[in-house]
């Protein structure tokens, strides 16, 4: 995925995202970080489509996504949102289907490649046993799994999800993310997520997008651009740039400037 200097603003309203040009690196995890209102939703929503450049063009596959039919785009690309709605009594496999319509036509019955794309899904989220329970009777946790089944059940090479973990407890965190990773890892899926915690974000990312004031202010690797410059600038914060063997690189603010 190419992003060619994308701008945006809503209807009448400042600049959002200010001639951004990045690359996400196919078989990657990459994470967007920044502050609060740095644009890294509003970027997110840009690359899923749900938003327009009001200028520039994001490329997918040669072509420019904004010409893509939306099954086509969606046979490339999923997403999962921050904030996720759907009837409280619709079952998890019913949740997970509907990742299937963007192969479907009209009144078409379920393939074999639905029930094996279902089932793959599933399996991967650790939910199959829980296919027949209804999202109210979820955790947290789980029904966030189950909004990533049914976008795998897209089969796309690209997930992206905005902010997976808001709203979860230290453990349903890590084990979201490493699921996320596991995804990423042994089955090749692009990850481009939108996360708040620092220190995840450099412990589970390949790449780091960091925003400031809806423009790019760093990308690199984790060890290349984290540093207590840019904490400073990007945060308002003094931090102190920590790494041993068992953490990998860590991050401890100290204080706000």
């Amino acid at each position: 995925m190419e992003l060619n200097a994308i701008a945006f603003s809503y209807k009448n309203g400042p600049q959002i995202i200010g001639d951004m040009t990045a690359e996400i690196e196919p078989g990657k995890m990459t994470t967007i970080i920044g502050p609060n209102g740095s644009g890294k939703s509003t970027l997110l929503g840009l690359m899923a489509r749900n938003l327009l450049p009001a200028s520039g063009s994001i490329i997918i596959d040669g072509r420019d996504i904004a010409a893509f039919k939306p099954k086509e785009l969606a046979r490339r690309l999923a997403v999962v949102h921050q904030h996720n709605d759907a009837p409280v009594d619709l079952t998890v496999e019913r949740l997970v289907e509907y990742g299937r319509l963007p192969y479907r036509s009209m009144f078409a019955q379920d393939s074999a490649a639905d029930q094996e794309a279902i089932a793959w899904a599933l399996e991967c989220t650790k939910l199959t046993a829980f296919r027949d329970r209804k999202l109210i009777e979820l955790s947290g946790g789980q029904r966030q799994r189950a909004w990533i089944a049914m976008a795998l059940a897209q089969r796309t090479s690209i997930l992206l999800l905005d902010e997976p973990t808001t709203y979860l407890d230290i453990f349903h965190q890590i084990e979201l993310l490493d699921l996320i990773r596991t995804l990423n890892k042994e089955h090749g899926i692009t990850i481009v997520m939108v996360l708040h915690d620092v220190n995840q974000a450099v412990r589970y990312s390949d790449h780091l997008k960091v925003m400031k004031d809806g423009k790019l202010f760093a990308q690199g690797t984790p060890e290349e651009i984290m540093d207590g410059r840019l904490m400073e600038e990007v945060y308002g914060v003094q931090a102190a740039i920590r790494s041993d063997d068992e953490t990998g690189l860590y991050i401890i603010p100290l204080s706000t400037i």
